[in-house]
């Protein structure tokens, strides 16, 4: 797929709605530009976020919490 952008005075570009879409780009990201010969290649970057995306799976700690005494434990004093 190829397609034919402007360049603004500011050097920005306009990535085509079908390039976000093919690249399932929802939102603006950050994205890798490099040189090849006389060729600008744009590479996106997985979002900070993303990389955390199951990393602690398992680590939480599953305990059940009984509601009933939760009331017990909140100081109402300010109140």
């Amino acid at each position: 797929m190829s397609s034919t952008v402007a360049v603004t005075r500011q050097w920005q570009i306009y990535i085509p709605e079908e390039v976000r879409e093919a690249l399932a780009w929802t939102k603006p990201e950050k994205a890798k530009v490099e040189i090849k010969g006389k060729t600008i290649v744009v590479i996106p970057e997985e979002s900070k976020l993303m990389r955390l995306a199951g990393k602690y799976r398992g680590v939480a700690v599953k305990k059940k919490v009984d509601l009933s005494k939760i009331r017990d434990r909140i100081d109402y004093s300010w109140l």
